[in-house]
């Protein structure tokens, strides 16, 4: 049985030392259960180190200029920013409960969702100072953008809501009701997509009549949808069923069901359009070819969420996910795709009013043991 056991691992080596790139992408994987980052050879697909963080991390973004890896650790209240090529820590700030977290397409802001403290930050992206804070009633949980920057979404886990900021008064617009436990967020086409976990569907979000539609339904625990770099895909994961549905991105039509066990999370791309997704219950990344069906799996920390692949290729460097097809959907959806990819360049923002200056502050968000304890809320 053991020979047997062993000449079925060296077949199966051998057809993916055949099938992969030569190139060597590296793959980030956030450690929720574990405070650490795995660091994942995509060709090798074996974890090459940990890197060890505070207390606990969720997701993780590129910085606006493509720079640095941003991984919000919300247990320990801290944004690493690692150089994305070679994974070392280059700064540490202290930050209040970042759990999801992202830029706005101008680069100008930083806006944090914070679950367990039920807040919503608003940040200015160079310096960290806080713009300004918004008190929800329960579980401020993803958040997107629209393309101009001109508003955040933001869902609202326990109360079933959506809440839209506008970021030129720094108030909040208008309030919806969407449906039980909403979770993932994008804006899609002038609409925005959101993941309900406490139902099977995900929902659309006219952003300017506030009607909520069916969009799609994937399986019990619809939780998070990523936009495929060719622009023509949706791919969303439903936690509970352990499903990654395939969409059209235009009609939002399931084209087919990929069934996947160990309940997938968060979704990265490499170049090619290969698929890289987190089981949170098993502790292990997902790898899969849409184009062949090829999957395999990677063994990685307890409860893996954000992720993240790094091109090793001429050309690309942590922004190429900007100058897809697909970088017009998202959390951070772009007008248009950006020329490049490795040399991001977008036009200038536009003068913002000034609230002034005392509504800039910076956050003490003291030590983390002085937190008290609380069970789970993901």
């Amino acid at each position: 049985m053991k020979a047997s056991s062993a000449m079925w691992r060296a077949a199966l080596l051998l057809l993916l030392s055949t099938t992969l790139p030569a190139h060597s992408d590296t793959v980030y994987v956030l450690n929720s259960g574990d405070a650490s980052i795995s660091v994942v050879d995509a060709v090798t697909r074996a974890e090459t180190r940990r890197i060890p963080l505070l207390r606990e991390a969720h997701h993780m973004v590129v910085s606006p200029d493509g720079r640095d890896l941003v991984v919000g650790d919300s247990g320990g209240n801290e944004l690493f920013f690692l150089d994305p090529a070679s994974g070392e820590i280059r700064r540490r700030e202290r930050i209040s409960n970042p759990y999801h977290l992202e830029y706005s397409p101008n680069g100008r802001y930083l806006v944090v969702a914070s679950l367990r403290r039920d807040q919503i930050d608003i940040y200015d992206a160079a310096t960290l100072a806080l713009l300004q804070r918004f008190r929800q009633p329960d579980k401020p949980s993803h958040v997107a953008f629209s393309p101009d920057s001109r508003f955040v979404y933001v869902t609202l886990q326990g109360t079933g809501q959506v809440a839209a900021v506008d970021m030129v008064t720094r108030a909040t617009l208008w309030i919806q009701e969407v449906g039980p436990e909403p979770a993932g967020i994008i804006w899609h086409r002038g609409k925005l997509l959101i993941g309900l976990m406490g139902r099977t569907d995900f929902v659309t979000l006219d952003p300017e009549t506030r009607e909520v539609r069916s969009a799609f339904q994937v399986g019990r625990g619809a939780h998070n949808v990523f936009p495929a770099p060719d622009g023509r895909t949706l791919y969303a994961t439903s936690r509970v069923d352990s499903r990654i549905a395939e969409v059209d991105a235009e009609t939002l039509e399931v084209r087919r069901v990929f069934d996947v066990p160990g309940g997938p999370d968060c979704i990265a791309f490499d170049a090619d359009g290969r698929i890289y997704a987190t089981l949170r219950w098993v502790g292990r990344v997902l790898v899969l070819d849409p184009q062949s069906g090829e999957q395999a799996q990677i063994r990685v920390g307890r409860s893996p969420h954000g992720i993240f692949v790094m091109p090793r290729r001429p050309g690309l460097g942590a922004d190429f996910v900007f100058a897809s097809a697909g970088a017009v959907s998202g959390s951070r959806p772009m007008a248009q795709p950006v020329a490049g990819g490795g040399a991001v360049a977008r036009v200038a923002p536009a003068p913002l009013p000034s609230l002034g200056g005392d509504m800039a502050v910076r956050v003490n968000a003291g030590h983390p043991a002085s937190y008290p304890a609380r069970p789970s809320l993901r």
